[in-house]
């Protein structure tokens, strides 16, 4: 008789169409709490799980008859924002249906509560949509491709990311006005990349998984076509061309007399009063301490040699306008810059459905996410909190970064760009996850693939229906938005 225990799961009611199954705990299971098993059993428990959860059972989506006011919940996440910037977040949202899904990740995650899941969990990103991945550069001067945005991470259904991502591919092939099938083929190549991947993962060795990485090399091998591989190329070099001396210091930096000073771009770039950021009185130098503390003993001596010159807000991104965003200016001589981007860390959108972070400092929190889906982090990522008791992490502002640029992509490209995000969500899932239980779960064939691709198409519906309440809002002057010149 097997006595292997599984994972502790239950069905849970629920007000939509389906059944869905929700794990007891909030923690990722511990191999420490675990009996050895082989690869071959963990894929046959997770088969198992489709018996309550069956792969058709991901397929559709119905809205809840008790579904919250999706306006609701948007204004609810301006909370705590810095007021005069709301509006531009709003702004920005409301461009486009593509726009507003990249805004929009706290709607979404109340509605994926209410989606089947396996009760299988891994480190959830959150937020993976198609435009939170990109390249970067490796502290050893490699160029990866990788996801890069971790506001939301926690412990979760690994279901809830992956689903995320197909919907991001219909909305973004509605977007470049490609057919309907199109749409719906990005996003179910994203599903089966993710599976085929997955499978990959389930039969290598622990260290061989952890060390995995997509680099520049291998995307540019996945790129579908030859003009799309040249101009991967050529992004490249023109990135590894660019440095912070030449291109970033000039743009950002002005100086009065002797004294570098981040440029003022206001609404966009200013700084502070000390209402706003308290630390401004001291130099900031309590939350610079702390957040030296929380580097590795050797990156604090490279560190130590750069000393505090600026800091000022920045609007940034789309969800991320009006937290508090900021860029610091370090110097180590006067040719010798180092721009770090600060920025606030709220309680994930996860929180509310799967339980509250480990981590004290919600910092620590995309830290530590960050650093177990990344296969490779930046040397200066930190955290710290602030006079003001806001939770912050830190990082490069810019290291080689690179994020799609898809206004002119046609099919093939999002499609091959479809392919290389779903292989590299499931390298992220795996490094947490059990890749042997979720492949198992999900099986060699495409019945998984197109449930989620059913899903992803008829969630970019709810999403456009979602984008016009939102216009509807700001033109009844129920919410107020400022678009950029």
């Amino acid at each position: 008789m097997d006595a292997t225990p599984k994972p502790e799961v239950r069905l849970v009611e629920q007000t939509g169409h389906k059944p869905k199954r929700e794990e007891t705990s909030t923690a990722l299971l511990s191999p420490a709490d675990d009996q050895y098993r082989t690869a071959a059993e963990r894929r046959a428990e997770g088969k198992a799980l489709r018996d309550d959860v069956p792969r058709e059972a991901h397929g559709g989506w119905k809205p809840t008859k008790d579904r919250r006011n999706p306006i609701e919940i948007l204004l609810e996440s301006n909370e705590g924002r810095v007021p005069e910037l709301v509006p531009i977040r709003h702004g920005r949202m409301v461009q486009s249906p593509f726009a507003f899904y990249r805004g929009s990740a706290a709607l979404m995650a109340a509605d994926l509560a209410h989606t089947p899941n396996s009760g299988l969990k891994v480190q959830a990103c959150g937020d993976a949509h198609l435009m939170n991945f990109g390249a970067f550069a490796t502290p050893e001067r490699n160029v990866i491709f990788d996801m890069n945005d971790f506001d939301e991470t926690l412990p979760g259904p690994w279901e809830w990311d992956l689903k995320r991502l197909a919907a991001s591919f219909v909305i973004a092939g509605r977007h470049l006005r490609l057919t309907e099938s199109e749409s719906s083929r990005t996003a179910i190549a994203a599903v089966k990349s993710y599976r085929e991947h997955m499978a990959d993962y389930a039969s290598m060795r622990a260290l061989d998984v952890w060390y995995d990485k997509i680099d520049v090399e291998r995307f540019v091998q996945e790129a579908g076509t030859e003009e799309l591989r040249e101009r991967v190329e050529q992004r490249v070099a023109k990135e590894r061309g660019r440095t912070v001396v030449e291109h970033d210091y000039p743009k950002l930096v002005e100086h009065h007399g002797s004294i570098p000073r981040i440029k003022d771009n206001p609404p966009l770039i200013f700084h502070p009063t000390a209402e706003l950021a308290a630390g401004v009185t001291t130099g900031y130098h309590d939350a610079i301490a702390a957040y030296r503390e929380s580097l590795p003993e050797h990156v604090r001596v490279l560190f130590d040699r750069f000393h505090f010159c600026d800091l000022a807000f920045k609007a940034v991104g789309v969800g991320s306008v009006g937290t508090q965003c900021a860029v610091g200016l370090f110097l180590a001589a006067d040719d010798d810059p180092l721009f770090l981007q600060v920025k606030e860390a709220r309680a994930s959108v996860l929180e509310p459905y799967v339980g509250k972070s480990a981590h004290e400092n919600h910092g620590h929190r995309v830290v530590a996410g960050q650093r177990l889906m990344q296969s490779a982090s930046d040397i200066f990522l930190g955290w710290t909190r602030g006079v003001n008791g806001r939770d912050v992490y830190v990082r490069q502002l810019r290291d080689m970064k690179m994020s799609a640029i898809i206004e002119d992509w046609d099919f093939d490209a999002l499609r091959s760009y479809a392919r290389i995000c779903g292989w590299c969500l499931a390298r992220a899932h795996a490094r947490s996850g059990d890749a042997a239980m979720i492949s198992g779960y999900m099986g060699s064939s495409g019945i998984f693939d197109d449930a989620i691709g059913e899903f992803a198409v008829e969630y970019a519906d709810q999403n456009q229906r979602d984008h016009r309440a939102f216009v509807k809002a700001i033109r009844e002057q129920r919410v107020e938005a400022k678009i950029e010149g």
